[in-house]
């Protein structure tokens, strides 16, 4: 999934020689806590939070007047995975993307790559979640799969976190196209792989879960 698929082209920018009044009354209005600043050529100026706008000396201060350091952004053709580590690095609420010329070219908010990563992580089809930790040494993708596809079972979304230290377990998260996982977490835990949790056995239980973490987010 690229950037430029992602793009939100309801949130706009604001330009350099907007006001603080009106860039807090943007900001306010789509619900986010940065907005990208450009230029009159189109080009990325900056970005600018809404704690820096607060602190200007008054409401009629320029927008350029508060921009500080270079502009942090992504490019369109960048995967939807870089633009989501960027924006954790910056702690933004939104990321401005513009080519190699830095040209504008558009936003991305933080709804929308969560909601990229929803759909790659299939959690709109019915089916559960399990949640698993395993030593770093028995870790492996394809005999992971072979075990559960050889009990009624398919793997809709994989998706690892890598320790930090050699010690530690990964954790695994599986989205399986069946609800009733009681089989195939019985195999998994004959075969090393400890259970953490099973999300989704019940109807309705995985889509409050994704709804209630959306609305984290827009917080």
């Amino acid at each position: 999934m690229k950037v430029r698929d992602a793009i939100h082209s309801a949130t706009p920018a604001l330009q350099s020689t907007d006001s603080v009044e009106a860039a807090l009354g943007l900001l306010m209005e789509h619900h986010v806590r940065h907005l990208p600043v450009v230029e009159e050529d189109g080009r990325l100026a900056g970005i600018i939070s809404e704690s820096r706008l607060m602190d200007a000396e008054g409401p009629e201060s320029s927008v350029e007047s508060l921009l500080i350091g270079r502009p942090v952004s992504v490019p369109p053709d960048a995967h939807i995975f870089d633009a989501a580590r960027t924006m954790v690095e910056h702690d933004l609420s939104t990321i401005p993307v513009a080519d190699t010329a830095g040209q504008y070219l558009g936003v991305l908010r933080r709804h929308d790559i969560f909601d990229q990563f929803a759909r790659m992580l299939s959690t709109r089809q019915s089916g559960a979640i399990l949640a698993l930790e395993v030593d770093s040494r028995d870790y492996a993708l394809a005999k992971l799969i072979h075990v559960i596809e050889q009990n009624e079972a398919k793997v809709l979304a994989v998706a690892s976190e890598l320790p930090e230290h050699s010690t530690e377990k990964i954790r695994i998260t599986l989205k399986l196209n069946v609800k009733d996982t009681t089989r195939v977490r019985h195999v998994l835990e004959h075969h090393g792989y400890h259970v953490v949790a099973a999300f989704g056995e019940e109807d309705g239980e995985l889509e409050e879960l994704v709804e209630e973490f959306v609305r984290y987010l827009e917080v």
